[in-house]
């Protein structure tokens, strides 16, 4: 599907859906062995579930400070779970965890919660497509980066991936959201950020075995970084969906970019995996 359909398919149902939410939300408690503790996470089922049924899923990351409620608080999620029918998990991620398992340290071990435990949980207690053809994950800022991260480093697990204003190499920012905390300082351990950015990940792909969904405000201050990762994926042939528009680091922004997000991967699930 190309991009104009998809945007004109998302303004459309967007236009029906926003006045009614029929899905049913839950908040449910995961426990992580990894980090020895209970995780929340919503979990989005829309109207039509039903045991007898297998449905996608996708995983829906937050940002920095953010928690596994913003999604469903701050956009028309539960609407879009509704119309197209697939199910949406959004777990919480720490305040500053950059979904990343951190060595030596158990609080942190957001990579194996959430592409490990979590999709074990899901898969076990709703009737989902328990494959990658039917798991998808994207996320805003610090998610849109674990989003990609994890699935470029899990492509067994997911068949598809997107970020909306993400970090995709947050090494322009070395002071900022913890990541020092996390991995080190730069000038101390720069390695450890280069092995971590999204950008310096892209030789992992094959072209058409994970299909990508980008997109950044024009006056978010990741948008440099976002036009880059572009150009990277396009200097190593890897087909994806780039959109820009107007709008900054905000919920104004994310609110809308998720519809056609979310239009782009109820494509993907309705598509067969290409080979």
């Amino acid at each position: 599907m190309n991009l104009k359909r998809i945007l004109f398919l998302s303004i459309a149902l967007f236009c029906l859906i926003t006045g009614s939410k029929a899905a049913k939300v839950d908040t449910i408690a995961v426990r992580s062995q990894s980090m020895d503790k209970v995780i929340k996470t919503v979990v989005i089922l829309p109207k039509s579930y039903s045991d007898r049924t297998k449905y996608p899923v996708l995983y829906l990351l937050h940002g920095y400070s953010g928690n596994y409620s913003n999604w469903v608080n701050n956009s028309s999620v539960a609407a879009l779970a509704d119309q197209y029918g697939y199910m949406i998990v959004c777990p919480d991620g720490g305040f500053g965890s950059w979904y990343w398992d951190v060595e030596n340290d158990r609080n942190y071990q957001y990579e194996t919660f959430v592409s490990k435990e979590l999709i074990d949980y899901i898969d076990q207690h709703y009737a989902t497509v328990k494959d990658r053809k039917g798991r998808a994950i994207t996320g805003l800022s610090m998610g849109g980066h674990g989003a990609l991260s994890l699935a470029i480093k899990h492509q067994d697990l997911y068949g598809a991936a997107g970020s909306t204003a993400g970090g995709v190499d947050f090494r322009p920012f070395p002071l900022n959201w913890e990541i020092k905390d996390r991995i080190g300082n730069y000038a101390d351990s720069s390695q450890a950020w280069d092995d971590r950015a999204v950008i310096n990940m892209v030789p992992k792909l094959i072209n058409n075995k994970l299909r990508l969904i980008v997109d950044c405000g024009k006056d978010d201050f990741f948008y440099p970084v976002n036009v880059a990762f572009h150009d990277k994926l396009m200097y190593h042939n890897i087909n994806h969906t780039f959109v820009t528009s107007e709008g900054g680091h905000n919920w104004a922004y994310w609110s809308r970019s998720i519809v056609y997000q979310m239009a782009f991967f109820n494509d993907f699930f309705n598509q067969p995996e290409k080979k």
